[in-house]
């Protein structure tokens, strides 16, 4: 008996020993294609030989220097990249290791800057239902994934949810995606308006949906009206982009091609590819200068924050992304990825919609198309698709309760930035493979 407190406890895993690019392989020697980057983490792959060397150079010279006695350069270094980078007004980083850590992080500041500022009575969330921004439960309070809250329900702060930007179930009949975006707009407003503006402190928005929903985008000119709504009444917002940003999309930051700038924004996974835990927290000028002329303290803080090895290794990352020109690519590989999955799954029976952005791709699976009837939740079709495509030695990330965190199934694409055309038909001929095998069982 394994005695690690694995995620399930009636579930075997294999043993995974090595990597190769986008393969990872098992203690049997099976390789397995990562079309899911783990979590949509390993954008360089599993064997990058420069990563991997900038981690053993800064083990070699300093592991780990606690940020309430120290700054150190790697850490500095990657603030400056990610500054230099960043939309317009974000100008500090406050790094921690994961995604749920950097959410509690830009929740606490959003509460500290109007601490800070004197409206202390500003102290609602709005967030939007099926969304997903983290674990602890102050993210888990914030995300709108029922499933995900329920039994944790007691111990979550009150959020105000609105309805997601998922135009495939919820854009009306002969309804422009733009008015479809007003309308979205105006249920915001309107749920500021009923908790009183002087009263919310903050937005929080994925710009593409993850994990909850499949590689959601939102429909044109949605978050330049999120913008100017938060603006016009004062509130925070902030954009996370622990899935969908570093690039995965196409654009290092996922708002870029929104056309919007946040106040707080989160990243995480891709920052660091998973060759070390690291997450960031991007701050706007104006929420650092609030807190410098007050307290000058952010109440909050991790053991490893700032971890000079984990900063290393995002920037060793980072660099080779941009040096390879990487987000070319993903643009060009997302394509070519969208484009083999119509063709393969544009008129099957059971996939009802295909969508994402760049190397961000979801499969949304219906049992009749026309109505996009969900399946019978009872079945974990999910479950039996991954458990299918690891047999065929392919890693997707299927998710269930995609309409409402009870019914629905969906397939999230999330494929290293380094792969070559030949990976992609292989994803596809092995997704395949496995959808048939699931359904034809069923």
């Amino acid at each position: 008996m394994s005695h690690v407190f694995h995620r399930h406890l009636q579930q075997q895993y294999p043993t995974a020993v090595a990597g190769d690019g986008p393969y990872l392989i098992d203690a049997e020697g099976r390789r397995y294609l990562d079309a899911s980057g783990g979590a949509a983490v390993s954008c360089l792959g599993h064997s990058d030989a420069e990563v991997i060397e900038a981690i053993r150079e800064q083990v070699g010279r300093l592991a780990y220097a606690h940020t309430s006695f120290f700054t150190n350069e790697p850490m500095e270094a990657l603030a400056d990249f990610l500054v230099e980078r960043a939309p317009a007004g974000l100008s500090s980083v406050y790094f921690v290791s994961g995604g749920s850590e950097a959410v509690e992080a830009a929740l606490k500041l959003a509460r500290q800057y109007f601490i800070e500022r004197g409206e202390p009575q500003r102290k609602h969330l709005i967030a939007r239902r099926q969304s997903y921004h983290g674990n602890t439960l102050g993210a888990l309070a914030t995300g709108g994934n029922a499933w995900r809250r329920q039994q944790f329900e007691p111990l979550l702060v009150e959020v105000n949810h609105v309805s997601p930007c998922y135009a495939y179930r919820d854009q009306a009949p002969g309804e422009t995606p733009e008015a479809y975006g007003e309308r979205l707009a105006a249920e915001l407003e309107a749920e500021i308006q009923s908790l009183g503006p002087e009263n919310v402190m903050a937005f929080v928005a994925e710009p593409v949906v993850g994990a909850t929903l499949g590689a959601v985008p939102s429909v044109p000119g949605y978050f330049r009206r999120v913008r100017e709504i938060c603006d016009r009444h004062g509130i925070l917002l902030i954009l996370d982009e622990v899935m969908c940003g570093m690039g995965r999309t196409g654009s290092l930051f996922a708002a870029e091609q929104e056309g919007v700038t946040a106040d707080l924004m989160t990243i995480a996974k891709g920052l660091g590819a998973g060759y070390q835990p690291i997450g960031a927290t991007l701050v706007s000028g104006s929420i650092r200068q609030a807190i410098a002329e007050g307290s000058g303290f952010f109440q909050h803080g991790h053991t490893y924050i700032g971890h000079a090895t984990a900063c290393a290794a995002a920037l060793a990352v980072q660099r080779a992304i941009e040096k390879r020109d990487l987000l070319s690519r993903v643009v060009l590989l997302g394509e070519g990825l969208q484009q083999r999955l119509e063709a393969r799954f544009g008129e099957h029976p059971y996939v009802g919609d295909i969508r994402g952005r760049g190397l961000f791709r979801g499969l949304e699976l219906v049992a009749d198309r026309s109505h996009k009837t969900p399946f019978d939740p009872s079945r974990k079709l999910h479950a039996a698709i991954k458990r299918t495509a690891m047999a065929n030695g392919l890693m997707c990330y299927p998710m269930g309760g995609t309409l409402d965190g009870r019914r629905g199934d969906h397939i999230l694409l999330a494929p290293p930035f380094i792969l070559d055309e030949s990976h992609l038909d292989e994803i596809v001929d092995k997704l395949d493979a496995s959808l048939k095998t699931v359904f034809d069982h069923a």
